[in-house]
């Protein structure tokens, strides 16, 4: 068994996350947002501090922009780089909802936590939610830090814990005391009361 997270992570994409998207037209899309607020090429590109001919390039699919020019397209068009590689999303009401009853939730146990996975029928999630009972009473018990991608939530619902990060003093948490952190970032969780902890956490996905 894996002693960390990640592994719920990659179990929560391979039960139905990781399915294939269609491609993105990058030159379109940057077309459409243009387009959107109305501007001229002459006006987009003063915008992100482009040259027109660059843009008209990137917008016909003659040219890869650079990183450096992709960051200034978001810029002029006040969005995110991420954003700009998003499918625009349909004008839809969206009822999803998935119910875990008490004790019900998938449980994949490890040496230091013993994991319950959340909302487990529910495919395509931006968030993977867990309950976790914390093992560990010590740091030496960890193969090293625990890190992935995104960003994560801590909040303790049972006992007392300790939250370890790469780059911040030990915290002591207790009972509806909560954290939220880049999980790029090394961390581990202890408990340090009597009895094992609870907590629920809640991971970025996206």
């Amino acid at each position: 068994m894996s002693k960390d997270p990640k592994s719920l992570i990659t179990i929560a994409r391979e039960s139905g996350e990781n399915h294939v998207a269609e491609p993105l037209d990058l030159g379109q899309r940057v077309r459409d947002l243009r387009k959107e607020r109305n501007w001229t090429l002459e006006q987009a590109a003063k915008q992100a501090g482009l040259a027109r001919s660059t843009l008209s390039k990137i917008e016909n699919g003659q040219m890869s922009p650079t990183y450096d020019a992709l960051k200034k397209l978001a810029v002029g068009l006040e969005i995110s780089v991420p954003q700009l590689f998003t499918q625009p999303q349909q004008e839809k009401v969206n009822g999803r909802m998935a119910v875990t009853r008490v004790d019900e939730g998938q449980s994949h146990a490890t040496a230091t936590y013993e994991h319950e996975l959340l909302a487990e029928s529910l495919v395509r999630k931006k968030m993977l939610p867990y309950r976790a009972r914390v093992r560990a009473r010590s740091m030496d018990e960890f193969d090293g830090w625990v890190r992935h991608d995104g960003e994560e939530f801590l909040y303790v619902l049972t006992g007392v814990v300790r939250l370890y990060t790469e780059f911040y003093e030990p915290i002591e948490m207790k009972r509806g005391d909560s954290a939220y952190y880049d999980s790029t970032m090394g961390h581990n969780v202890v408990s340090v009361s009597p009895e094992d902890a609870t907590i629920l956490w809640v991971t970025s996905l996206a």
